[in-house]
């Protein structure tokens, strides 16, 4: 079964960083590594957080995706809880 996710970014933060830097000082890297952190933050916030789905409806691999969530510091929402079903009987 698969399952088709749109991705939309989000409007820009509306407040910025403590210490943004100028977009010319960002260059190519810099300018390459803020859109990949904006759009994995969309993805996240798209699958509620789900890092197994974001990383399915980027074409990543999840562990790699991880890797990237903590080198760029995205801002990722807490994963979600699993409910534990008890088997009482």
């Amino acid at each position: 079964m698969s399952v088709a996710i749109r991705i939309v970014m989000p409007p820009p933060l509306a407040a910025p960083d403590p210490a943004p830097m100028p977009r010319a000082v960002l260059g190519f890297h810099g300018a390459v590594s803020e859109f990949k952190r904006h759009l994995i933050e969309a993805t996240l916030h798209q699958v509620g957080g789900n890092r197994t789905r974001a990383a399915r409806a980027l074409g990543l691999q999840r562990t790699y995706l991880l890797r990237l969530i903590r080198d760029l510091g995205v801002a990722a929402p807490p994963a979600p809880q699993r409910k534990r079903v008890l088997n009482v009987g």
